[in-house]
């Protein structure tokens, strides 16, 4: 039988890297005809850097108000706030300006405001729902009018997606809402604002970046659209991120993880699920605070080799992809994330045996665990992938 598989193609607009953030916003603007902008930025860039003031005089009398305040993970009362303040200041247009969390936000605030949503619990009626043959979708709901405009400062790739993750501050469970109207207008990659992103933060989500590639290249459903340019973004990222390391101002080395952010999500933007090492880390961050990169450089690798019975052929395409042909590939990443200085086990971020049954609880019902290449049927198997990353 041949492969099947449907790619759909979002509706962003337009990509554009390597220049000053400040100037090519300005232009994806005037293209979108925006008039009313609203800017939802890092709190941190905003208090002690220039870059937001940038972009406050390159929109001049077009920016109608700014919010600053997201905290890590997305939170739904943030998410809330955040709509009120670009529904009292009519805005048509969201610019982002920050990390995965403040783009989550502005995905989820633009889908709040198409359907009348102003309270955390309104947002339930947005969950996904499981359809006929256990996949999940999006209930129906109508399409983002206001436009987004988004400037990552890290590498974490969900500017690229209709999904927006957001946590539930009532069950500390962190849920994707999606719609296919949610993909950002138009993404700006600029290198040089990201020279203000702490080393651990850029280098933790670059490993988030190749989780996508990783877990894109060994999935079930993988295909040759999908791998082209998850296998670019592997040779990329593996030669940006220590480039970046070795001299935080190689810009052209940031430009290279970013190029490579970018292609980290041609799988999952092309249909391929993602498969445990995101579904276990959604749990790590919601329930225990563990930043997201964090949770790929300890999950990753015990992922892989819980699953290499099931997919060995397509590991190998991924330790090929970054320079290290014929050995294992679970052994590869774990020499190249412990090389970047990142947190190796679940130990070096406080989580201890103790936790390991609600998180494995927990993953069940994310969306990822169950696609997961190699079946997962209950907590029991998330246990076993647990004490690989003890």
């Amino acid at each position: 039988m041949t492969r099947q598989g449907r790619v759909a193609f979002g509706r962003m607009e337009a990509v554009s890297f390597g220049r000053p953030a400040a100037e090519a916003v300005a232009e994806e603007l005037a293209a979108l005809g925006a008039d009313r902008v609203f800017l939802m930025v890092s709190g941190t860039l905003n208090r002690e850097t220039d870059e937001i003031a940038k972009l406050r005089r390159a929109l001049g009398d077009r920016c109608v108000g700014t919010y600053d305040r997201m905290r890590p993970h997305t939170p739904r009362g943030d998410v809330i706030a955040a709509a009120w303040a670009v529904r009292e200041a009519g805005a048509d247009t969201i610019v982002t300006l920050g990390g995965g969390s403040v783009t989550d936000a502005a995905k989820a605030v633009r889908l709040c405001l198409a359907n009348g949503i102003d309270t955390p619990e309104g947002m339930d009626a947005f969950r996904p729902v499981k359809g006929a043959d256990g996949t999940l979708a999006a209930p129906a709901g109508k399409a983002p009018a206001v436009r987004q405009v988004a400037v990552p400062t890290t590498l974490s790739a969900g500017d690229f997606s209709g999904l927006a993750g957001v946590t539930d501050e009532r069950t500390h469970t962190k849920e994707i809402f999606r719609h296919s109207g949610m993909i950002p207008s138009a993404v700006v990659l600029d290198p040089a604002v990201t020279v203000h992103t702490p080393e651990w933060l850029w280098t933790s989500t670059g490993i988030r970046a190749l989780d996508h590639c990783v877990e894109g290249v060994c999935a079930k459903e993988a295909h040759p659209y999908g791998d082209a340019q998850a296998l670019q973004a592997l040779s990329l990222l593996a030669r940006g991120l220590p480039a970046v390391q070795r001299n935080p101002a190689d810009l052209a080395a940031r430009l290279d993880c970013q190029m490579g952010m970018w292609l980290s999500m041609g799988p999952l933007a092309s249909g391929v699920p993602m498969g445990a090492s995101h579904g276990i880390g959604y749990v790590l961050g919601a329930m225990y605070d563990v930043p997201h990169g964090h949770t790929s450089c300890i999950m990753l690798p015990a992922v892989m080799r819980w699953n290499r019975q099931v997919n060995a052929d397509r590991q190998a395409l991924v330790a090929a992809a970054m320079g290290r042909p014929g050995e294992d590939a679970g052994d590869v990443l774990d020499a190249f994330i412990g090389g970047l200085g990142m947190p190796r086990s679940l130990s070096a971020v406080g989580i201890g045996p103790d936790k390991f049954q609600r998180i494995a609880e927990g993953a069940m019902g994310t969306p990822w665990v169950p696609r997961n290449p190699r079946p997962i049927p209950s907590p029991a198997e998330v246990l076993e992938i647990l004490k690989l990353a003890a």
